[in-house]
């Protein structure tokens, strides 16, 4: 993909658009608020590697809390030995070990653990995705046991209290690289990677999905046995994209720690997954910059409704989740995009469209 080409799509100009917003955030926003936006921001990488799979590929994962667990984890346990200094951290005095266990000595050094926070998810999403898309477990089968994973998962780290802090998690960060985590310049700095990294993602879900791979997963969504019997496994394409998926889950959820100064098992819980699904849905299946609009917005709307009234934010996401599936099968995306087909129409007479037949053609802003 040539980059005349990707600034031709005019959804690539959106995204670069909201790029600009969040670049000058910074400037308006408290700490405080700047820091839930780089949570968002995380959340956003998380929707672009869901709509891979879900909106492009047609596998709806229910438990990719797991992948963006095992990235914070492999973060926070590489800041929680250097917040340490040497010595063990306090859980694992009060769970009765005497040494840092073997497990955790990989994550001592940053190379390693920035290797990990990559390699540790897509692994496990590799045996996963494997075993069970080459025995051709699909739909709402592969959704049930995305499920399972994640609650299997829950309970072993809640259960291991002296290695992973139990349902507490793990919390008390220092620095990172040298870097005081506690210096407010430093955290901007980290905001700024974070809008770095969605950038990188967002140009890399782009490209993959303009290439040959990308139309392939698109015939798999829409007819995977038809796909199959054209002469292309589907099995190995899907565990594919499903690596790639949980690997920019687990780089999302490293940055979230650094923001959050915290993780525990609630982040790798079902509830946070099927959130996961929600923020593609509202923005737009199929659509990159649908999944990135949608997860910023559902995150904006949750902190403010939260901050008003705590007890209805699980109602009215659930009343979110069924509009959009009733009313917006699209998403806002698609909204968007009809509202700009119908407004096409009307152009000519304003002497706005370039020609009647592009007019004809619906072409909106999104398109």
């Amino acid at each position: 993909m040539g980059i005349m080409y990707w600034f031709r799509d005019r959804k690539n100009l959106v995204f670069l658009a909201l790029l600009a917003v969040l670049l000058a955030m910074p400037f308006f926003l408290s700490l405080f608020r700047l820091t839930l936006l780089g949570k968002f921001l995380c959340y956003a990488m998380v929707a672009l590697g869901i709509d891979l799979i879900w909106g492009y590929t047609g596998i709806l994962s229910l438990g990719h809390g797991v992948f963006f667990g095992l990235g914070a984890y492999a973060m926070a346990m590489h800041l929680k030995i250097v917040a340490c200094d040497g010595s063990l951290p306090e859980f694992m005095v009060t769970g009765g070990l005497t040494g840092l266990p073997a497990f955790w000595r990989i994550f001592e050094t940053a190379p390693v653990t920035l290797a990990a926070i990559v390699v540790v998810p897509l692994l496990a999403a590799f045996l996963v995705g494997f075993s069970t898309f080459k025995n051709r477990i699909k739909g709402v089968y592969f959704s049930i046991l995305s499920q399972a994973l994640a609650w299997a998962f829950v309970t072993i780290f809640v259960g291991m209290q002296e290695y992973t802090g139990g349902s507490n998690g793990i919390t008390g960060f220092t620095s990172l690289l040298g870097f005081s985590l506690l210096e407010p310049m430093h955290l901007v700095y980290i905001y700024y990677a974070a809008v770095a990294i969605l950038m990188l993602m967002y140009v890399f879900s782009t490209w993959l999905m303009s290439r040959g791979i990308g139309k392939i997963l698109i015939a798999i969504r829409d007819g995977e046995n038809r796909t199959y019997f054209s002469g292309y496994d589907s099995s190995l394409y899907k565990t594919f994209i499903y690596c790639v998926s949980a690997a920019m889950t687990g780089v999302a959820g490293a940055v979230y720690v650094l923001f959050s100064g915290m993780i525990s098992p609630k982040e790798l819980d079902i509830a946070f997954s099927v959130e996961m699904v929600i923020w593609v849905a509202v923005g737009g299946r199929g659509s990159l910059i649908g999944a990135v609009i949608g997860a910023l917005l559902v995150s904006v709307m949750k902190t403010g409704i939260s901050e008003t009234v705590p007890d209805m934010w699980l109602y009215l996401i659930g009343m979110l989740f069924v509009l959009v599936v009733l009313f917006m099968p699209r998403g806002l995306v698609g909204v968007a995009e009809a509202a700009c087909q119908k407004a096409g129409a009307y152009l000519p007479a304003w002497g706005l469209a370039g020609s009647k037949g592009r007019a004809r053609k619906g072409r909106g802003i999104l398109s």
